[in-house]
């Protein structure tokens, strides 16, 4: 499973989130992969005018409000595509049976219509709206462990 879009998540929330620019090495060792997979992600969400650079300063920062990038948004900017994709049809479906005959229209169907709805869905989720949830996260999770001591 690709997890480039959830790994952009987790950039972008940091990247919106920290006091200073953050750089590959430090988003990297948060993500848990390495800094060369987060420069390739970078540079997409750069490409899509999310972040940027400065000459001279190492780490990037938002170009956009958090509340102007939403979830689509940051799908298509990594899978550089421009509509979403999450489900295939096998290829070869045998056409002399009634079921492979017809399997291809019917599923292409039913998993684009599927795809829309989450496509509309995305559109609707701004990375103002993951920072919320996952502060709100902490703060209940804090709560917790503060109940127990």
């Amino acid at each position: 499973m690709d997890t480039k879009f959830s790994s952009a998540i987790h950039t972008l929330i940091l990247i919106a989130e920290s006091e200073t620019p953050m750089n590959s090495d430090q988003i990297a060792h948060s993500v848990g992969t390495n800094a060369s997979y987060i420069r390739k992600l970078t540079t997409r969400l750069r490409k899509a005018g999310m972040i940027e650079g400065r000459r001279g300063i190492s780490g990037f920062h938002l170009k956009k409000r958090p509340n102007e990038i939403t979830l689509f948004d940051v799908y298509t900017a990594v899978t550089e595509t421009s509509q979403l994709h999450l489900f295939d049809i096998h290829q070869n479906p045998n056409d002399a049976c009634i079921v492979g005959h017809n399997i291809r229209p019917v599923l292409g169907n039913m998993f684009r219509q599927t795809e829309e709805d989450v496509e509309e869905k995305l559109r609707k989720i701004s990375l103002t709206d993951c920072i919320e949830n996952m502060r709100m996260y902490i703060n209940e999770n804090q709560e917790k462990e503060e109940e127990m001591k």
